[in-house]
């Protein structure tokens, strides 16, 4: 009795999540948009109360945020089709086959099917994916290979061993995540704004993207990197580059983790002259050796002389190609319009990684010296400047930002993780002669996310001000 006075209130806020989860994977349709927006923004509402309610109980809010992730174990994912290129890719490695040097469509075409249910996945992932080259890196791939071995004649089965696995990592993102916020004396409860968030409930164990295997990776390095464990470190922010690529936006941003300095918190650890106040280069290049090697070395089996070539051309359709859920670029393009009367997405895809390039290496070298707290800051900015100035910005890819955001002063991350269900809206048009987005619910997404982070600016300058 006296449990149910003290629990009453977050019980019947799991219970209510736990009805919203069920409905999200097994009755959910992504055309019936009313039911989507209403039921996750339902999700959200109970997300926050629960969070005011059971806040410092930390084993409650852990125990439900995987109760919530086992409700989609035996669901397919009904918001995105990439998880089947992902059990493509994985049986045919076990056949033997590169998936790096064929498309499904080739073998479509010629009716040479490779794998058990060649046709099933081909029609789930869709023309434009099937028509194109793998870009999923080999620890990516090493997941869907699991997949195969343990149900390579069931897309429900495949699904399931994907699912455990992406469960299994944002468990290590859990158990990092909250040492590495420790050691930062920050509240180990923030990280249940990234674990509990249903953002990351349904768009990773969801709807199956890896995001979360690589953000697990990326936590842990990062722990270990200002635990002063620098080979650790770097051959596990490896593992992290080979699941997805993004981790390599951040290596500029780590040199200056290697400056001598009293107030760097790992060469309090791992040096005893802290008087020079320059680059350790021994430890420098150790560390970005071993990740160049150990990536070399996992991409090794898949190489090819074609292998290049066609990894660089699939990567190369994000930025020149494909155009989803964008900001700055949409309004480079319609300026492009303007004077040039057409799409100039070949050259501008060109120009905005170039900015992004130029930005990170701005935030590399504007302190002599950081911390850890400084890094993980810089990390969050490097990111939104890259999401900012991207052509294509899917749900999923917010969740790195997010995890970062959790050990940081800043939440519009957090906003848009709320408001990046808008971007399934855009294609309200899908059934309409022109097929295109609708760019007002895009803007509406984009002035509340912009809106949040030049406020949070302001306010963090503010606070400085005042400190000093």
């Amino acid at each position: 009795m006296q449990f149910w006075k003290l629990y009453k209130i977050p019980l019947l806020l799991t219970c209510v999540s736990f009805f919203f989860y069920c409905f999200f994977a097994y009755d959910l349709i992504r055309t019936d948009y009313t039911k989507l927006i209403l039921s996750y923004s339902l999700l959200w509402l109970v997300f926050i109360i629960l969070l005011k309610y059971a806040k410092d109980n930390i084993q409650f809010l852990t125990t439900i945020a995987f109760i919530f992730r086992a409700v989609f174990v035996l669901a397919i994912p009904n918001l995105s089709q990439d998880f089947y290129r992902f059990i493509w890719d994985g049986r045919m490695i076990l056949e033997g086959l590169n998936p790096y040097l064929y498309t499904p469509e080739s073998f479509i075409q010629t009716q040479e099917l490779p794998i058990a249910q060649a046709e099933e996945l081909y029609a789930g992932m869709g023309p434009l994916n099937g028509s194109h080259f793998t870009n999923y890196p080999p620890i990516n791939q090493l997941c869907f290979v699991i997949a195969g071995l343990f149900s390579g004649h069931s897309i429900l089965g495949s699904a399931i061993v994907l699912r455990l696995l992406v469960i299994t990592a944002d468990f290590g993102t859990l158990v990092f995540g909250k040492r590495l916020l420790k050691k930062l004396d920050i509240p180990a409860k923030n990280i249940f704004w990234y674990i509990l968030n249903p953002f990351i409930i349904i768009e990773l164990t969801g709807n199956l993207h890896f995001e979360g295997v690589m953000i697990f990776f990326l936590v842990w390095s990062l722990y270990l990197l200002h635990s002063g464990k620098l080979k650790w470190a770097a051959l596990i922010f490896a593992l992290s580059i080979s699941v997805k690529l993004i981790p390599v936006l951040f290596l500029p941003l780590l040199f200056g983790y290697f400056k001598k300095n009293k107030n760097n918190e790992i060469l309090k650890q791992v040096q005893n002259d802290e008087s020079f106040k320059g680059i350790d280069i021994n430890k420098l290049i150790s560390f970005y050796s071993i990740i160049g090697i150990t990536t070399l070395i996992l991409f090794a089996p898949f190489y090819d002389s074609e292998f290049i070539n066609n990894y660089a051309q699939t990567v190369g359709l994000w930025f020149q190609n494909f155009e989803f859920n964008a900001s700055v670029y949409y309004i480079a393009r319609e300026i492009g319009y303007l004077f040039r009367g057409y799409n100039e997405i070949a050259i501008i895809g060109k120009v905005l990684p170039a900015l992004v390039f130029l930005l990170v290496l701005g935030l590399s070298f504007y302190k002599r010296q950081i911390t850890t707290k400084t890094l993980l800051m810089n990390m969050l900015f490097a990111f939104t400047f890259y999401l900012f100035l991207s052509t294509t910005v899917h749900p999923w890819y917010i969740a790195t930002l997010l995890i970062l955001s959790v050990f940081t002063n800043y939440k519009f991350p957090l906003v848009w993780s709320f408001v990046i269900i808008l971007s399934y809206l855009a294609y309200i048009n899908l059934n309409k002669a022109d097929k295109t987005e609708n760019l007002w619910i895009i803007a509406i997404e984009y002035v509340i996310v912009y809106g949040v982070f030049v406020w949070e600016l302001f306010q963090q300058k503010r606070i400085k001000r005042k400190k000093h």
